[in-house]
C-alpha cells in the first residue's frame, strides 16, 4: 500500500532559526503514529507542512498530494485538532453542529451528538459560558465526527482533566479509528497515548532521530534493573543511559540481544517516556 505521508529532506527556517533540517520519514495507512519531541524540536512545523500551512523546501506527499499546491483538495480527507481550540464566544453548541454539517460533506451529525451526550454540553450552551475543558470537548466532537482518512492531533487533550483525556482516547479507538484511517499525534503526555500507538517518530533539532514500530521498539530496546554484582559486566555492554531505582542501577540498552542481558538482572521493555528521555539526552545541555 502507498504511504499516507512521505517526507524527503524537508527544510524550513524562521529567520536564523532552523525548524526542519533535512526531515525525512514515511507513515503508512492504518497506523497511529506518535510524533514526539521536546519544545522547539520541529513538531509543530512538521504538522504545518503536512497541512499545507507553511512554506518549506523538500518533497512532501500527503495522500498522494502536495500540500503546497493541492491544499483545498487535501483538506477534504484530512482533519486537524490544534492545541488551542478557538471558537466564537457567542456560538451555541447546536449552531456549531449546524455550521460544520453545512460545510463538510463527511460530517456525521449523529456521531457528534453521541459524543456530546457523554459531556455536560447542552444544545443551547454558548462558548462564553464554557470552561476551557468544555470548549476542547466541543471542538473534539466536531472534528472527530468528520470521516477523514488522516487525522492530525496536536496536543488534542490539552485542558481536559484526566477522566476526559482517557475517555477521548477510548473514543478515538472505538468510534473513529479503523484500517482505512491514519492518525498522527503530538503530545507531552506520552504515558497516556503509549497504549494506542503503533509507531513512533522522535524528532530533535528538526531531524527524525527514531522511526520505528512499537513492535520494533520492543525487540530493539531493553531496560535492565542490574544486580549490583553485575554492574561492571553491564557497563561493559555500553548502555545508552543509566539511572538508579531503589539503590539498583537501571540501564537501557539498544540492540543488545536479550539472552545476553538475562543474567544481569530483571529485564523489561522501556516505556516510551523513558526511551524518549534517554534518546533526547543532551537536548537541554
Amino acid at each position: 500500500m502507498s504511504a499516507v505521508i512521505t517526507a524527503r529532506d524537508l527544510r524550513k527556517r524562521y529567520g536564523k532559526r532552523v525548524a526542519l533540517d533535512g526531515t525525512s520519514f514515511e507513515i503508512q495507512p492504518g497506523r497511529i503514529v506518535g510524533l514526539i519531541g521536546p519544545n522547539g524540536s520541529g513538531k509543530t512545523t512538521t504538522l504545518k507542512a503536512i497541512l499545507g500551512l507553511c512554506r518549506f523546501d523538500g518533497e512532501l506527499s500527503v495522500l498522494g498530494m502536495d500540500p503546497r499546491k493541492q491544499r483545498d483538495a487535501l483538506m477534504n480527507d484530512v482533519c486537524f485538532i490544534a492545541d488551542v481550540a478557538i471558537l466564537p464566544r457567542w456560538l451555541k453548541v447546536k449552531d456549531a453542529i449546524d455550521f460544520v454539517a453545512g460545510v463538510h460533506p463527511r460530517f456525521d451529525r449523529d456521531k457528534a451528538e453521541r459524543y456530546l451526550a457523554n459531556t455536560k454540553l447542552t444544545p443551547n450552551l454558548r462558548v462564553k459560558a464554557m470552561s476551557k475543558g468544555m470548549i476542547v470537548q466541543l471542538h473534539l466532537a466536531l472534528v472527530m465526527a468528520i470521516d477523514a482518512k488522516l487525522l492530525v492531533l496536536d496536543e488534542p487533550t490539552l485542558g481536559l482533566d484526566i477522566m476526559y483525556r482517557k475517555q477521548f482516547y477510548q473514543h478515538l479507538l472505538e468510534d473513529y479509528f479503523d484500517e482505512h484511517k491514519t492518525i498522527v499525534i503530538t503530545t507531552h503526555q506520552i504515558e497516556e497515548v503509549e497504549h494506542i500507538l503503533t509507531d513512533l517518530l522522535f524528532i530533535r533539532d528538526g531531524r527524525i532521530t527514531l522511526a520505528a514500530s512499537m513492535d520494533e521498539i520492543g525487540e530493539r530496546y531493553t531496560e535492565v534493573m542490574v544486580e549490583p554484582q553485575q554492574a561492571a559486566a553491564a557497563n561493559a555492554l555500553q548502555p545508552m543511559t543509566q539511572r538508579t531505582v531503589f539503590g539498583k542501577p537501571v540501564m537501557l540498552f539498544d540492540g543488545v540481544p536479550r539472552q545476553q542481558l538475562q543474567n544481569l538482572g530483571e529485564l523489561r521493555t522501556p516505556s516510551v517516556a523513558d526511551l524518549f528521555v534517554a534518546s533526547m539526552k543532551g537536548s537541554y545541555e
